[in-house]
Parts: C-alpha cells; structure tokens; sequence
C-alpha cells in the first residue's frame, strides 16, 4: 500500500525515526543498519517501506538499502516470524553476512542473534537456503564472484564506513567497481580508487 515515503527526518531514535511527509509525522520502526545510513533529524530522506497491517494497528517499517527491504519480506513469509523479529534478525546480522550463514547452514551465528532459537534459525535455513542459492548475483546486493574479491570489496566497504562515509554510498562504488572489473590489487589502492570516485 504504502511503497515508499520521502520527507523530513523529525525524529530520530535507536529503534524508529518519524518522518514528516506533507505536514504529517509518520513512524517507521528500522533497522541498525538503516538507522547508521539515514542522515540527521532534519534533513530529507528518501526509504523504501513495508506496512504491516494487523486487526487493530498499521506499523510501517522503512529501509535505506533495497537489499535489506527483500530480506525482511523473505524472513516474514517464514511462519513463525513476524516484522518484529525479522527486523531484530537484520539489525544483528547485514544481508551480506545473513545470506552467507544460511547456504552454509551455520545455525549457532544465526541463535546468537537475540529472539532466534535454534528451530526458528533451522526453519530459516531451510525456507531460505535454496533461494539464496538460486537467486543471480544482483539479487540482495550479493556477488558470486570469487571469495577472495568479495572478501576484499567487504574490508574496502568497512574501511570507507570507518572513515565516515554511508555505507549506502560505499557499497554502491565498490560493487560498481567490482562489475567493471577494478577490484584487484591490495585494499589501499582499492580504498584511494573508491574515494577517488566519491569525489
């Protein structure tokens, strides 16, 4: 129903911001990591959003990263998880690493994350585990390309992150770079490529 939204950040807090889209303050519970990549109280904002409608509340839950808004919807088509919960599991885990632990089955990463037992982490590996495989290599921001590449863009993206640019925004140029075919050398010729390209 409500695809997106685009205002003024009015309020923003560890687990929701309020965004005042035409005069009306709207709430969207989000993520650690969306929260990390939204800009302060006051600036605009532009998030993709889900409504959750229930008998008697409409909750709306926003994303920075489209990424993270199909992760979410892939955790809640699994019974058993709720928006709750799926938002819980994607603020202890980003979608790069969560996809990781569910080909390769690692039910103990996906328990340490708070409110995930170990049935409700072995029906997430077993719902999700085949898509993930079978999805191409755009889908989720994932790459297929050799370990050691996508080893590589994962510490670049980090290292940009430390030095205060959005996460957003580093991962869109290493992963164009990686398309182009630029990622090789060691991580600080790759760091000055990318920063080079920020401007």
């Amino acid at each position: 129903m409500i695809e997106t939204l685009s205002g003024i950040i009015q309020k923003k807090t560890p687990h929701f911001i309020v965004i005042n889209v035409g005069g009306i303050g709207l709430r969207c519970a989000c993520s650690i990591t969306t929260l990390q990549n939204l800009p302060k109280e006051g600036e605009k904002c532009n998030i993709s959003t889900y409504l959750h409608v229930r008998e008697d509340v409409l909750d709306l839950y926003g994303f920075v990263l489209e990424e993270e808004r199909q992760a979410f919807l892939l955790l809640i088509g699994i019974s058993g998880i709720g928006p709750k919960l799926a938002l819980t599991i994607l603020s202890g885990m980003d979608t790069i690493r969560l996809k990781d632990k569910i080909v390769s089955g690692d039910v103990s990463a996906l328990t340490s994350i708070p409110g995930v037992g170990p049935k409700t982490a072995k029906r997430i590996i077993i719902e999700l585990k085949d898509k993930f495989i079978k999805m191409d290599s755009d889908s989720l921001g994932f790459e297929e390309s050799n370990e050691s590449e996508s080893r590589l863009v994962k510490d670049a993206i980090q290292a940009l992150v430390s030095l205060g640019y959005k996460q957003q925004i580093a991962s869109r140029v290493l992963r164009q770079m990686e398309k182009e075919g630029k990622v090789e050398g060691d991580l600080a010729t790759m760091i000055k490529q990318a920063l080079a390209k920020i401007g």
